[in-house]
């Protein structure tokens, strides 16, 4: 059974995929192995949200997992089933990180924040850092090197900025913030980051866990 999530005015939601072998950071099976990817899936997972976890010590904020593949009881046996998980659902990545976000101001949250797990630069300062924009400008960006983006965080949905963008490209952050001036609403920037996508990518996540 899906546990309803209890909302904090901050709330984060983690995007994430069950580490099955073939199904998930396919880009990285040439270098890896499926079991390979799947289980640098599995520790990235692990790792962002040891880093979310830490920020809970000293914020209250309230999480939920929401994932793809696999299924609620293999997400509780791998993380734990004190979490709250809830199934990303159909559609391109806009219209599943829209539903979350819906659910989310719904159910009286004031900031919401999304991460996904590709990203080892994502730490605790980093996100207080996003929560505490967030009393200030309507959007935040974590912008990422390839020219998307790894965090972002909202006081309330607008529907455009997920729409119409071409997922997966450079063009991520560029089209989101042009979608953004258009609706006049302020934006802050966080440090840009790596993800981790490609074999080339693969020494920023043994470099950033290590630091």
């Amino acid at each position: 059974m899906l546990k309803s999530p209890k909302y904090s005015k901050q709330h984060l939601i983690i995007f994430t995929r069950y580490p099955e072998p073939g199904k998930t950071k396919t880009r990285l099976i040439p270098a890896l192995g499926s079991v390979g990817a799947a289980n640098l899936q599995r520790e990235m997972t692990e790792y962002t949200l040891s880093q979310v976890k830490e920020l809970q010590a000293s914020t209250a904020i309230s999480l939920e997992v929401r994932f793809a593949g696999g299924n609620l009881q293999l997400m509780q046996d791998w993380l734990g089933s004190d979490l709250v998980y809830q199934l990303q659902g159909e559609g391109d990545l806009g219209s599943r990180m829209m539903r979350s976000l819906l659910n989310s101001f719904q159910n009286n949250a004031e900031q919401v924040v999304i991460i996904g797990t590709d990203c080892p630069g994502v730490n605790p300062q980093i996100l207080a850092t996003a929560f505490k924009q967030l009393h200030v400008f309507n959007l935040v960006l974590g912008p990422a090197v390839d020219g998307g983006y790894y965090l972002i965080g909202l006081q309330q949905p607008f529907p455009e900025l997920l729409t119409n963008i071409d997922w997966g490209t450079s063009q991520v952050l560029s089209q989101t913030v042009e979608i953004a001036q258009k609706l006049n609403l302020s934006v802050a920037y966080l440090p840009t980051l790596a993800d981790v996508d490609r074999p080339e990518d693969l020494p920023i996540w043994e470099q950033g866990t290590r630091e």
